[in-house]
């Protein structure tokens, strides 16, 4: 029998409770003057990760996934024919021949539509006769989101509404420029009942990867940011603050077009400080942050 549950519904059901894990570093605070906007990464910044990150940067071949993938598969309604064929396999492969494909059409840090790698990865079981049943947008959401979940529980940070009612209350302008896919929004609605939008994040600030097919560390998704922030109200680079938990991902490429930056270091499975990447070495946030609330006290 299908599954019935929406998306939101299955990201409740598959997101246990969780605590930060310490990362033992000290937060380094100081007061930024003229910051009229704040963005913030997802995975790993608001969200705590299980991977530290979105699955998708996890080439993993366990056993333990290849179970999860065709428990998803099955329980939204399609049938497996073949118990050999290594589905997990031939899923990480359909995306690193999409994200080749976008490299050599000259995107450097190219980034999928995990609901087209599903409904390609479908129609190849399916040409090969290993699998029966029907795909439809809402399967594959409904596949999408379970198989994610399972291999990457998520679950809210302390403090994500105190910090966007304090940013707000302060007057700056909220947004999200993250790694992400369709189901990455949803995450709000699961978890707090509302919409990125209603919770007062500026739609036109919400930049997610897989609409726009570049990834971070690539400079595609702040440069978007950087245009949208100046349409928005005529707010500039040096007076928007980035909050991530990625050196690389994060802090570097936000630096290089003018950000003000803040390093989240208030988990230890998504910390990243890239201290052997040579991209890096003379990267410096503004800030460094271990709990969400400081955010607000740093502002002049």
């Amino acid at each position: 029998m299908a599954l019935k549950l929406k998306p939101v519904d299955i990201i409740r059901n598959n997101s246990p409770e969780m605590e930060p894990v310490p990362t033992g570093q000290k937060p380094k605070l100081k007061k930024l003057k003229g910051i009229r906007a704040v963005l913030f990464d997802i995975y790993g910044t608001l969200f705590q990760s299980g991977v530290g990150d979105i699955s998708l940067v996890a080439n993993d071949k366990s056993k333990t996934r290849e179970k999860l993938i065709r428990q998803s598969i099955e329980e939204v309604g399609f049938i497996l024919l073949d118990e050999k064929t290594p589905i997990n396999e031939l899923f990480l492969d359909t995306i690193k021949a999409e994200q080749d494909i976008r490299r050599d059409q000259g995107t450097p840090f190219p980034e999928v539509d995990i609901i087209g790698v599903w409904e390609d990865l479908l129609g190849q079981l399916e040409a090969y006769e290993l699998i029966r049943g029907r795909s439809t947008r809402n399967n594959l959401m409904q596949l999408a989101t379970l198989f994610e979940v399972r291999v990457n529980p998520v679950y809210p940070m302390p403090g994500v509404l105190d910090v966007f009612e304090s940013c707000l209350d302060k007057g700056k302008s909220l947004g999200l420029v993250s790694n992400a896919q369709a189901f990455t929004p949803l995450l709000f609605d699961a978890f707090f009942e509302d919409s990125p939008h209603d919770l007062g994040l500026e739609e036109l600030l919400c930049i997610y990867s897989y609409e726009h097919s570049v990834a971070k560390p690539g400079p595609g998704l702040y440069e978007i940011a950087k245009e949208r922030l100046q349409a928005l109200d005529g707010i500039a680079p040096e007076e928007t603050l980035f909050i991530g938990n990625d050196l690389r991902n994060d802090i570097w490429p936000a630096q290089e077009l003018g950000f003000k930056t803040a390093l989240f270091a208030g988990d230890n499975r998504s910390l990243r400080l890239r201290e052997d990447d040579s991209d890096c070495q003379d990267v410096t946030p503004d800030l460094v942050v271990t709990e969400l609330e400081q955010i607000p006290e740093c502002f002049g």
